[in-house]
Formats: C-alpha cells, structure tokens, sequence
C-alpha cells in the first residue's frame, strides 16, 4: 500500500522563528504523525504543570542559597485538586499562615514585600523566581529598600498577595507566580506588583510583567530591569495599575557611567 505524502506548508520556512504551531504541513486530510504526537507531548506538558505539587524545600534551598530569608505559608486551599476547584480558597491564607505573620508583625513596614507562590505552574516558580529575584536585588540599593522575608505561599494565586503585605506589613508587595500553562510553555513565569496591598483589590490596581522563561521568553535581566522601574515609580507616585505605565529606558542603552541609573534610584 502507497504512503500518502507530505505537503509541505509555505510557511514552513517560518516554523524556526516561532514556538507556535505553523507549517506543520499536511498528510492527506491531516497533519503528519510528528507533530501530532509533538501536540500529544506538549498537552500532556501542560496538565502536569499545573497538576505539580510545590517542591518547598527545594524552593528554600535555591532562597537560602541565594541569600534570602524566607517563610512558609500556605492558601486556604488543602491541597492541589481543591485549589484547581476553588480559585476563592487560594486567594487567602489559611489560619496557621495568618498566626504566623500576625504574631511577627514589625511596626515599621517593609518598602517592599517579595511573595513567591505557584500558582498553575511550580515548574515555572522553580527554574525562575529565584534567578529572577536576584537579578532584581542588584538593581535595588540595599540603603532605599527594605526588603521583608521572602514569603512561600503553597497553592496560592494572585490576590493572596494583599494579604501577605497586610499583615507583614509592607508598603508594596510584588508576587512571583507560574502562569498558567500554554502548549509552548508550560514554564512561564509571571509577576504583579501592587502598591498599598489590600484584600479586594482588582487587577486593574496591579501592574503586570509576564512570560519570564529564558530564552523563549523575558529574560531575567530584563524583567528585573522593568520591574526595578515600575518599583520606583510605584513609590514615587504612591500607585500601581492602569494609571502606572511601564516606560523604562531600553536596558541596552543603560552605560556604566551612572550606576545609581542602573538602579534606577529616585
């Protein structure tokens, strides 16, 4: 029996340029058995990403490693199927995790209070949030800042942020969270700052900085570089969100003869 050939697609010649799926070409009324299988790898990908427990030990490891000091918090939500079916519950700290910022509480507030938690993907959270955070810490003077612990929150989504600031307390707080899986990047990276944190505060209030994943994606300078200046304006002007755009100089053409411009000092 004759094979059916491949058509080639004439966007083949493109395919290099993008992970997206284009010029697959065609056999006979579908596509070849390569990508097909390659689609099957990639979905299967996904699911695991987001079905992937936190490895909080090992997230501590590469923070302790790095310098930070951190703590352990954990969502309302028990486990990974209850946090998939309860957005609501990952957005709040369960009772151990509210005792235990509510009993270190600092009467002075931090600057900024850094939140890493993984949301759809703790694959993402742990090949980047630590690399990432770093690259932010050598833009920031250490006499501007004070930073508070790194704060790990299991099962957590984006708004449970509000609460980690409110209760540390911090004047901001920017969150490290995997993004929620694409068939080409099931790593993703995702970053929200929020001025004067809050619960009930809409995303409209945050500023957004996504797809950090070297290097199909943002690189770690670069998110640092723009995080770095939404930070500063943040403070400066006592907002975040919509009203707040991200407008900072191209980092290629930052010299060296400025290194308070490389931090991006007031």
């Amino acid at each position: 029996m004759a094979s059916t050939p491949i058509r080639p697609d004439p966007w083949q010649s493109l395919a290099a340029l993008t992970a997206a799926r284009i010029g697959l070409g065609r056999a006979g009324g579908s596509v070849p058995t390569q990508p097909q299988l390659a689609f099957q790898l990639a979905h299967a990908r996904a699911r695991d990403a987001v079905l992937q427990d936190l490895d909080v030990d090992a997230l501590n490891a590469q923070l302790t490693g790095a310098g930070f000091e951190s703590l352990r918090l954990a969502s309302a939500a028990k486990d990974r199927a209850t946090f998939i079916a309860r957005p609501d519950l990952g957005r709040i700290l369960d009772d151990a995790s509210r005792q235990q910022l509510e009993t270190r509480a600092q009467s002075a507030p931090f600057d900024c209070a850094v939140v890493i938690a993984d949301g759809l993907s703790a694959r993402a959270v742990l090949a980047h949030a630590v690399p990432l955070l770093t690259e932010l810490c050598a833009r920031l003077a250490p006499s501007e800042w004070r930073l508070a612990p790194v704060a790990i929150v299991r099962q957590g989504r984006v708004a449970i942020g509000d609460e980690v600031g409110v209760l540390l307390p911090a004047r901001m707080t920017v969150l490290l969270i995997g993004e929620r899986p694409g068939l080409s990047s099931p790593d993703s990276l995702g970053i929200y700052l929020t001025h004067d944190p809050l619960p009930g505060r809409s995303n409209a209030e945050r500023n957004c900085l996504s797809n950090i994943r070297p290097p199909e994606g943002l690189s770690y300078a670069v998110a640092a570089h723009k995080l770095a200046y939404l930070m500063h304006e943040a403070r400066r002007r006592q907002l975040s969100g919509v009203e707040l755009k991200e407008d900072a100089p191209p980092l290629q053409l930052m010299g060296s003869a400025a290194a308070g411009m490389a931090r991006l000092s007031d």
